[in-house]
């Protein structure tokens, strides 16, 4: 009969809990609750049991909201990841559509330039002076 007036108090503190809008609170006032209510049973109403097992379920309800907010922010990582990787393909894709659809001129004019290199260092080696064209579409 002590069960049975201790399940509407502890309903209804279940209950109200929700109102706070934290899914932590609920989770601790649930383990706790559950907690409680087995100590009693198994500590046969001792208050030390009670309070105990009360303390147990809310170190069992914070480990599972630990779980959940780890595979939460997990979750969001991988999601924020992805969409940085579309965006860079995206980006990608744009410029060269851009260059494929600027094209050359229509009437297929270009200009060549002749440069001259000099002697330089280039990776460790010496190059010796040369000459390049470089195309240029106008």
């Amino acid at each position: 009969m002590k069960i049975a007036r201790t399940i509407p108090p502890l309903l209804g503190v279940l209950l109200l809990s929700g109102c706070a809008g934290s899914p932590r609170v609920l989770t601790g006032t649930i383990g706790g609750g559950l907690g409680a209510l087995a100590g009693h049973s198994l500590g046969n109403g001792k208050p030390a049991a009670t309070a105990l097992g009360a303390g147990a379920g809310v170190l069992a309800g914070e480990a599972l909201q630990y779980a959940m907010d780890h595979r939460t922010h997990d979750a969001f990582n991988a999601g924020f990841d992805k969409g940085r990787s579309d965006t860079a393909k995206n980006q990608y894709w744009i410029m060269v559509n851009h260059q494929k659809s600027a094209g050359p001129a229509e009437d297929g004019a270009f200009s060549v330039h002749e440069i001259e290199l000099p002697e330089r260092l280039e990776n460790g080696a010496w190059r010796t002076p040369s000459r390049r064209q470089l195309r240029f579409d106008e």
